[in-house]
């Protein structure tokens, strides 16, 4: 996994992000918004979601967006570790919420089947991300209405088989 900018690119403090080799074998002790990773395995991507859940707090929103087969789930099994969930993470689509016991609450959202912001708010979704546990919301473009400003969002892209840019970003500093 390497931290990378896009071409040319900086932080907002006019700094190029860059990283240690093989940073994923240890831990970060602060993510650094915003960021892009390219991910070259699913322990990487996984381990990444360890690192994440570092960040996160009772409230917190994690908004996930990429296509099919993107690494989504894999992200949120390593965030869903990362807080001290003992259970298996699967794919929550036919079910679309799924609660997990850690040290808060861990909710995993998979918004694929939901029509919309009305559908989400019909089956109580507001209450529970805006409640007291962990969200991590998959296809989060979906509800996009219920996204607050203070979600981590994270987009995945396949760059090509078996590799991940995963872009790492909060509202405004993009």
């Amino acid at each position: 996994m390497a931290l990378i900018p896009e071409e040319n690119s900086q932080t907002s403090l006019g700094q190029t992000k860059t990283a240690p080799i093989n940073w994923y074998k240890t831990s970060l002790e602060i993510i650094d918004l915003p960021l892009i990773i390219i991910s070259s395995s699913v322990e990487e991507t996984k381990a990444l979601g360890k690192n994440i859940a570092g960040m996160l707090d009772k409230g917190s929103i994690v908004a996930i967006s990429g296509q099919l087969g993107a690494g989504k789930t894999c992200l949120t099994k390593g965030i869903a570790e990362g807080i001290g969930v003992k259970e298996e993470i699967t794919s929550a689509t036919y079910t679309i919420i799924s609660e997990y016991e850690a040290i808060l609450p861990f909710y995993h959202i998979d918004a694929y089947r939901l029509k919309g912001n009305d559908d989400f708010s019909a089956i109580g979704g507001e209450e529970i991300i805006y409640g007291e546990g962990i969200s991590v919301i998959e296809w989060s473009d979906r509800i996009a209405a219920f996204i607050p400003i203070s979600a981590i969002k994270i987009d995945i892209d396949i760059i090509e088989e078996g590799k991940r840019r995963i872009s790492l970003y909060m509202e405004g500093k993009k």
